[in-house]
């Protein structure tokens, strides 16, 4: 892998108020790291893509809230990472699209090998957490009905979006760390994902609320937009956020970044039973 694909930082912590006291300095672990891989073999996201050789916005902001915990953020495109050393990253955030085996005409970014996406979702099966942004259900499609391991890991999978528009997250899970401050809901402009395939053990954390939506993909029942789940001794955690860059600078993208990283990495006890079917009853229901 090319050292320029990586840029790494580790940093004292600077609590925000926002944060449960026990989120401090070192509460993380000093010099643990979370690999950042944001290869897209699909469309780019213009959070993720990279300009005259500059780490892209969204990997700029996440290697900076990781110095803020004490926490290195090493931060690639190169594939070929998966068939090196897993075992130094406490945890994998992805935001990727497409088949992330195959090339990427005019760009220098290697593909995973089969290898290295078994042993990706091997490594996650085994205890390694994973924290997903907005595309990372583009990649890894599923054929026909059989789903795909990886959409199975990460419990649910990309369908299409509309329009960017404002729209209501409803919170249904105020316990799970980074909630604790963003209320009943909230409203934020995005482009929202619609989904399919989405796990029955999930536990939903932001709901999608659908009433008053324009365009056809958001005409059906409210829907899981962030959620966790176990995978094996995996933890697993996703937000369907990410799209836009004031999105990513927003104080409720920090709350919710920081709290899944927190699960992931073991630091909240917090137990994600299922609440799907409870919460999201017409989840999988494409039409209202």
């Amino acid at each position: 892998m090319k050292r320029r694909d990586f840029l790494a930082s580790a940093g004292a912590a600077a609590m925000l108020s926002a944060f449960p006291l026990r989120w401090t300095k070192g509460a993380f672990g000093q010099g643990r790291k979370i690999l950042y891989f944001s290869r897209s073999a699909g469309f780019q996201h213009s959070v993720v893509a990279r300009q005259n050789g500059e780490l892209a916005h969204s990997e700029k902001i996440l290697v900076e809230w990781g110095k803020e915990y004490g926490i290195e953020v090493v931060c690639t495109k190169d594939g070929r990472v998966f068939d090196e050393d897993l075992d130094q990253f406490a945890a994998i955030a992805l935001y990727a699209t497409g088949d992330l085996t195959k090339p990427i005409p005019d760009r220098d970014e290697p593909p995973m090998t089969e290898r290295g996406l078994k042993r990706f979702l091997d490594a996650v099966a085994a205890g390694k957490g994973v924290v997903g942004f907005h595309a990372a259900i583009d990649a890894f499609h599923s054929r026909g009905d059989e789903i795909s391991p990886y959409i199975r890991m990460l419990g649910g999978e990309f369908l299409t979006h509309g329009r960017q528009q404002e729209a209501v997250m409803k919170v249904v899970s105020p316990k799970f760390p980074g909630m604790e401050n963003l209320g009943d809901s909230f409203r934020m402009m995005e482009e929202w994902y619609a989904m399919k395939n989405l796990a029955s053990d999930l536990h939903v954390i932001l709901v999608q609320e659908t009433e008053g939506m324009v365009d056809d993909c958001y005409q059906r029942p409210p829907y899981p937009a962030t959620w966790a789940r176990l995978h094996e001794k995996g933890r697993v955690f996703y937000t369907s956020l990410g799209h836009r860059e004031d999105v990513w600078t927003s104080d409720i993208m920090k709350q919710i970044t920081v709290g899944g990283f927190a699960w992931v990495l073991g630091e909240s006890d917090f137990d994600p039973v299922p609440n799907i079917d409870r919460v999201t009853p017409g989840a999988n229901q494409l039409k209202r």
